[in-house]
């Protein structure tokens, strides 16, 4: 039975978990680009899970490699060595169509650069999962309606792109990220061409919706305000976890 308030929308469902079970467990990942004395480094032997309804940040310096560890976690990249099980499938072992067939159900992302269709409007551009996945268009519309509610911009749905904010079009890209109702939500600087008291905005969104929609969420930032928000920080430095 769906939750009160959501719409149930058809498609492949994540595989349950035994109660207590972590949604996200990496287990001593690394991933190295190029061979011998020029060989890069990126991620070295990082363990950790995340329980499901957290919001964790992920913390480092610019070429820390936060986004090849997001890439890792969401199945768009692949470790040198270790593993990443995401709502108790074997992420790392699966074929490319069983990843992108994950990518659907069960992880959606979030982009700095919003990633909007700039000739949809803000109801199309949030919609697009839902198409994907074939919900007949009652659904659909009622899907889009909620999520344009949640993220406060219940009057903005025939508005393009270039005629939103960047935090509109943020809030937009949120939106269409949680539209599929997604399991886990992975956002990569989602505040990083923002001015800050708009970042603060969609931090403090991030958080709202993580709690009203039960979704988990894995999010790399600069950003101070989340670290307040977040169940759980994680720094990242050389391609490794360090203590805070």
């Amino acid at each position: 039975m769906s939750e009160p308030g959501r719409a149930v929308v058809p498609g492949p469902a994540g595989q349950a978990l035994d109660p207590g079970s972590p949604l996200v467990d990496v287990r001593n990942v690394a991933r190295t680009f190029g061979h011998g004395s020029t060989a890069v480094h990126a991620v070295r032997d990082v363990s950790f899970k995340i329980r499901q309804g957290e919001l964790v940040a992920l913390i480092g310096r610019s070429g820390s490699g936060k986004t090849t560890l997001l890439n890792i976690v969401g199945g768009l990249d692949s470790p040198t060595s270790g593993e990443v099980l995401v709502a108790g499938r074997n992420v790392t072992t699966m074929a490319a169509r069983e990843r992108t067939m994950l990518r659907r159900s069960t992880i959606s992302f979030i982009f700095q650069s919003f990633g909007l269709i700039p000739m949809l409007t803000a109801a199309e551009n949030v919609g697009i999962p839902l198409r994907i996945i074939g919900a007949p268009r009652a659904e659909r519309e009622e899907r889009v309606r909620l999520m344009l509610s949640v993220v406060g911009l219940d009057g903005h749905a025939r508005q393009r792109p270039n005629e939103l904010s960047g935090g509109q079009q943020q809030r937009v890209a949120i939106a269409r990220a949680l539209a599929g109702q997604p399991q886990l939500l992975i956002a990569d600087e989602p505040t990083g061409q923002l001015d800050s008291e708009t970042g603060r905005q969609i931090m403090r969104l991030l958080r709202t919706v993580v709690e009203s929609e039960g979704v988990t969420a894995l999010v790399a930032t600069h950003d101070a305000t989340l670290l307040e928000l977040a169940d759980q920080v994680l720094a990242l430095e050389d391609g490794q976890l360090t203590e805070r």
